[in-house]
């Protein structure tokens, strides 16, 4: 892959979002600074014997509104609901920073988004009709929206981008290792500007049957590091960014945002469900010594913080080996509490989360934190958010499979 010495310095010019919180960035931000949970009761389709009757979903999301602008892509608002979210935030993220799309060599341009499902929610749909209706055929673009790469195809052809353009799917880390890899192909001088990050909708019957069977679902709530939490709640949604090498942001007068300062990744490499200390750690150690900062340096980090047992306790001991001393003095939050779980998109709406933190010095809360649990002893950033100075932001990835993903981002170069 290696074009360039890898010195390039990337930096984030636009943020989008999709939440079932917030349907764009400042939605999304209101209500992350007030404390808000996207859970509810669960519908929209058939719930017949579901036990779990809970979920983080979107609401009111009228893809033929939002979508209008689009121009050359003539399909979108029949794809899959998880290209929809995709396309909405890239959108916004575009419009924010300014780029004039197509760029003036589109083969300079990468569109990296990805998803741990792709379209679920189509596949459910073309079962129901085949199985149950006893219909003849599916909708003729049933294969076009279940690909797990449809949503980076959406966007890459409204916006004329011709070079890198595909998916990611790491299950929970999908996200951040696509925000990753379009790093690190702008730092090796392949592309000067990508769209980056991932989309998720997978909330259906089967969905929720599958995930009821692995029994790591609550019907609560989505309580990270609590005592009382019991599961995690499944939430869907989008987080995209739009990252561009330093001088080129520079030259054509770009509001810069933050840099994205390092990146480490690691596989637990032991199971598919139980976690370890050591990739995470590894991870998070990786990504410091690729931003070349101590861990001490860090202010807040957006924890990955599903609200499983297994999960929240091993992440603790997983900062406490990286931060030592340092990890006691850390603001830590998981904004899953308010989310919910949105898979393969989690890690591009926390990398937002983590840039709006830094922007205004306040860095959100968990959520329904009433009691913390023993073995998770860090200052979680309890119930409400917290003015602070900050500099530097972290963003842990840790997925089903031991996929470990982790994101730095720093304050824009001076």
């Amino acid at each position: 892959m290696a074009k360039g010495n890898g010195t390039r310095r990337v930096v984030v010019t636009g943020v989008g979002v999709v939440t079932p919180i917030g349907l764009n960035t400042s939605e999304f931000w209101e209500s992350v600074q007030a404390g808000k949970s996207g859970v509810s009761e669960l519908g929209g389709f058939p719930l017949e014997d579901l036990k779990i009757l809970i979920a983080a979903q979107i609401k009111d999301f009228d893809p033929k509104v939002r979508l209008k602008n689009f121009k050359r892509d003539k399909i979108i608002v029949h794809a899959d609901r998880y290209s929809w979210f995709a396309a909405a935030a890239a959108e916004e993220a575009v419009r924010q920073s300014g780029i004039e799309f197509p760029v003036e060599n589109p083969y300079r341009a990468a569109c990296i988004i990805g998803s741990g499902a792709g379209g679920l929610t189509t596949f459910e749909t073309a079962y129901r009709d085949l199985f149950i209706l006893n219909k003849r055929a599916t909708n003729p673009l049933t294969l076009l929206r279940i690909i797990g790469s449809s949503a980076s195809a959406h966007v890459g052809i409204e916006f004329g981008i011709k070079g890198p353009t595909f998916a990611t799917c790491s299950a929970c880390s999908t996200a951040t290792h696509a925000i990753g890899l379009a790093r690190d192909y702008i730092k090796n001088d392949l592309v000067d500007v990508a769209i980056c990050g991932a989309s998720e909708s997978v909330i259906n019957y089967g969905t929720m049957k599958a995930w009821q069977a692995l029994h790591v679902l609550s019907a609560q709530g989505c309580f990270p590091f609590a005592k009382k939490r019991n599961g995690t709640v499944l939430g869907e949604g989008a987080g995209i960014l739009i990252l561009e090498e330093y001088e080129h942001a520079k030259r054509r007068g770009a509001t810069i945002l933050a840099e994205l300062a390092g990146y480490g990744m690691a596989s637990d490499s032991q199971d598919m469900v139980k976690p370890t200390v050591e990739g995470p750690s590894y991870a998070m150690q990786m990504a410091l010594d690729d931003a070349g900062i101590e861990a001490s340096e860090i202010d807040y980090l957006n924890a990955h913080g599903t609200a499983t047992k297994d999960n929240d306790i091993n992440e603790t001991r997983a900062i406490k080996q990286v931060f030592k001393n340092a990890a006691s003095k850390l603001a830590i939050s998981s904004t899953k509490s308010m989310t919910g779980h949105p898979l393969g998109a989690g890690g591009g709406i926390e990398a937002v989360a983590c840039i709006k933190a830094m922007q205004e010095n306040w860095v959100p809360p968990t959520i329904g934190l009433d009691e913390v649990d023993p073995e998770c002893d860090l200052d979680y950033v309890p119930n409400v958010g917290r003015s602070m100075k900050v500099n530097y932001t972290m963003s842990n990835s840790f997925a089903f499979g031991g996929l470990n993903a982790v994101v730095i981002f720093g304050p824009p170069p001076a």
